[in-house]
């Protein structure tokens, strides 16, 4: 997987940082049912890596992914019904290992996000994209839907919005990417994001790991709920435990003795 000729490339930086990247530049680095199996296995390997902390979703070349590549959805026609439904749900498995995946996740999108592509970077935690990336929601073009993603991409840009860019597969900008949520900063261009990205990793870095984690399933917890009793309970419960557990009391330690806590790496 961190072969050169492969469709997807998994690299470790210093620090716990896990890089997956998209690696058909020649290709823009269109989606088949290859790649997608690729990413599922990047992104379960760094998930259970416990040395990684923190993983970065990037992609070679000028574009972040084109979408479905021609090949595959050429086969795809061809295919039975059955193999369709395979076919779609791993791809419906690739969006859900991603979104839950317990490390925070940093999108960096430029050139075109389009299909699928706009999927990924829902399902990330943070989207930072550069001043000429573009999106669109492409399906209807080719008389498909974009089923499999609109959990995360209606979650992310929001119902009323969906609504229009499903239907219309109109391009959107980033700056439009970033006022419907789906984007989080704009960078002026790929260096500067990633400087932008370093950046955030440095903050990352003074962040309680397990707390991330526990931040990050807390939102999944009440996102979307009433605020009844059942999720008042249970958000009693999680601080309870995070509070008496080690890194909590690590945390606190920290905090009250006007040290750095144990996660934060010694500056040079």
């Amino acid at each position: 997987m961190t072969d050169n000729d492969s469709a997807v490339l998994l690299r470790h930086r210093d620090g716990g940082i896990a890089e997956v990247v998209l690696n058909r530049p020649d290709k823009r680095n269109a989606f088949d049912d290859v790649i997608i199996q690729q990413l599922i296995g990047a992104l379960t390997d760094v998930d259970t890596n416990k040395h990684v902390k923190v993983v970065i979703l990037r992609s070679e070349g000028k574009h972040f992914s084109a979408g479905a590549d021609l090949g595959w959805m050429r086969r795809m026609a061809d295919n039975s019904r059955q193999e369709n439904l395979d076919d779609s749900r791993e791809l419906a498995r690739l969006m859900n290992v991603l979104n839950h995946l317990s490390k925070p996740v940093i999108g960096l999108v430029q050139g075109a996000a389009f299909g699928g592509a706009v999927g990924l970077a829902a399902c990330c935690d943070i989207v930072l994209a550069t001043e000429k990336a573009s999106f669109c929601l492409s399906e209807v073009k080719l008389g498909l839907i974009p089923a499999v993603i609109s959990p995360y991409v209606v979650r992310a840009i929001g119902e009323r919005q969906a609504r229009r860019y499903f239907i219309t597969a109109e391009i959107f900008s980033a700056q439009q990417a970033e006022h419907f949520g789906l984007v989080h900063e704009i960078c002026a261009d790929v260096d500067a994001m990633n400087r932008r990205c370093d950046e955030l990793l440095l903050q990352l870095a003074l962040n309680g790991p397990e707390a991330m984690q526990a931040a990050k399933n807390l939102v999944f917890a009440v996102s979307h709920k009433p605020i009844s009793g059942e999720v008042i309970d249970d958000t009693a419960h999680r601080i309870a435990d995070i509070r008496v557990g080690e890194e909590g009391q690590e945390g606190l330690s920290a905090f009250l003795n006007k040290r750095k806590a144990n996660w934060v790496p010694e500056e040079d």
